[in-house]
This record gives C-alpha cells, sequence and structure tokens, in this order.
C-alpha cells in the first residue's frame, strides 16, 4: 500500500534524557519511551527518504531506525543539537558524484557552511565524503510528490521554521519541534493539518520553548485530529504525563512510527 510514513528518531531536548548528572526519576526510569535522544523524524514516501534536522546522535539513530538510504535533508534551524550530527549524511552519500540535497533556511545554510566548511568547499568529492548540494528555502517546495511548506516561528534569536507536508492537497502532517511562538501565517497555513507535532519542553515556563501549557493552547486553536508532543525535557515523565492530556494529544517517543494512506 502507498503511504506516508513518518519515525520519531528523537524527541528529547537539547541535552537529551537522562540527562548528564540528574538524579531525577525521569533520568532514572527503566520505561523506554522515556530515553530521548535529540529530536529528529525519517519521513518515507513511494518517491523518496528525507530526514527532519541532523542531530549528534543521528548515527544511533540510523542504526536503530535501520535507515539505509536518504535523498535528502531538511533543517529547522542551527542550534547544535539539531544540526551537528550533518556528517554522518556521508554515508548516504558514498559514490564520488552522489549529492546530498540540504533543505534550509539561508541563515541556517550560511551556518552549516561555515561549521562545515570541508563539505561545501567542492575540493573533496572523493567516494565516500559527504557532498552536500544547498537548496536555500524561499517559499514551498517540492519533494518528489510532497509539498514542503516552511513554518516560520520564533525561538531565541536565530531564525527557525518548522515543516508542513501536504500530498494531494492533505495537510497530512506539520512538524514544530522548537517554537516559543508560531507566527500567525504558519498558523493559518496549518488549518486543517490531520496531524500536529509540536514542541512542549516541559511544564514550567521557558524563555523560548512552549511549555505543555502553550503547547496544548495552540493545539486547541488549530484542532488537529491528533497531536504529538515533542522536544520533551525530563519534567515530562511519560507514563504519568500522557493520561493527564486532552483526548487526541499523545507523547511523542524514540521510535514511534506514523502512517497516513495515499
Amino acid at each position: 500500500m502507498s503511504e506516508f510514513s513518518l519515525t520519531f528518531l528523537g524527541t528529547g531536548t537539547s541535552v537529551g534524557i537522562p540527562m548528564i548528572g540528574c538524579d531525577c526519576e525521569t533520568c532514572h526510569s527503566t520505561d523506554p519511551r522515556d530515553n530521548r535522544l535529540r529530536s529528529s523524524i525519517w519521513l518515507r514516501t513511494p518517491e523518496m527518504s528525507s530526514i527532519v534536522d541532523t542531530p549528534p546522535d543521528l548515527r544511533t539513530q540510523c542504526l536503530r531506525a535501520g535507515i539505509r538510504h536518504l535523498d535528502a535533508a531538511l533543517f529547522t534551524h542551527p542550534h547544535m543539537d539539531h544540526l551537528t550530527g550533518f556528517d554522518e549524511l556521508r554515508r548516504f552519500t558514498i559514490p564520488a558524484d552522489q549529492f546530498m540535497p540540504i533543505y534550509a533556511m539561508p541563515s541556517c545554510l550560511a551556518v552549516l557552511e561555515r561549521m562545515f566548511e570541508y563539505a561545501f568547499n567542492g575540493e573533496n568529492r572523493y567516494r565516500g565524503y559527504l557532498k552536500p548540494f544547498p537548496k536555500p528555502i524561499h517559499g514551498p517546495f517540492h519533494l518528489g510528490e510532497t509539498l514542503v511548506t516552511p513554518l516560520p516561528v520564533l525561538h531565541g534569536k536565530v531564525e527557525t521554521v518548522g515543516y508542513l507536508f501536504t500530498r494531494q492537497e492533505r495537510k497530512l502532517c506539520a512538524y514544530i519541534p522548537d517554537a516559543k511562538i508560531i507566527q500567525p501565517e504558519a498558523l493559518a497555513a496549518m488549518g486543517g493539518v490531520d496531524t500536529l507535532i509540536v514542541d512542549a519542553l516541559r511544564y514550567t515556563e521557558h524563555p523560548t520553548h512552549m511549555s505543555v501549557a502553550e503547547a496544548l493552547a495552540v493545539q486547541a486553536q488549530i484542532r488537529p485530529r491528533r497531536t504529538f508532543l515533542t522536544h520533551l525535557q525530563c519534567e515530562v515523565m511519560h507514563s504519568r504525563a500522557e493520561p493527564l492530556l486532552p483526548e487526541g494529544v499523545k507523547i511523542a517517543y524514540d521510535g514511534l512510527e506514523l502512517h497516513w494512506d495515499l
């Protein structure tokens, strides 16, 4: 059957869960849903396999999920936990003439090109080396038959976007792992979306991330069929938090797969 599939490779905050030096109950939990690598997702359609963000855990995530092929990488913003696994993409550009399309806002591409100058300078086109093909985002674009719409959000001091994935005018999924405020044009674009995946860092307020309450306010405004909270800190213990959420809202966990028939 033809499907659009999404796998959560990581659902944790920038330090991961368990956190170094933390003795809280979540960080010592034996529930595998509380063990969270840094946030990323893997998308599959009949035409393409792509990833959103390359966290420092990407090698482990690819091995765990069995990712053997990628056609493109998308980036939400240039923070450490979303791009420092970038060089792991070289396993997907092994032939000397195979390139990896890299979709990101120009400001994010500039950071990648500075951090990984050796990959972008055009001098290392050997077999086994990473060979990125920059694709600056200036509006909606297509990955195969999937329309990808960047969703502007406010998240600290860096330009940040989420993504809306649409097939045949069906708004299947919106992915916003990092945000404090979702811009009005992004909220409007998500009207009628089937599934919302959204930042819900913790219960207490944070200056650059939405709290659980703030994420639920967005969910109530958009009213998707289902919502998954991601980019979670250890304040949120899966078994305790999920039963308290409204109907249709769940907590994402590493390895969770979502599917839509096409």
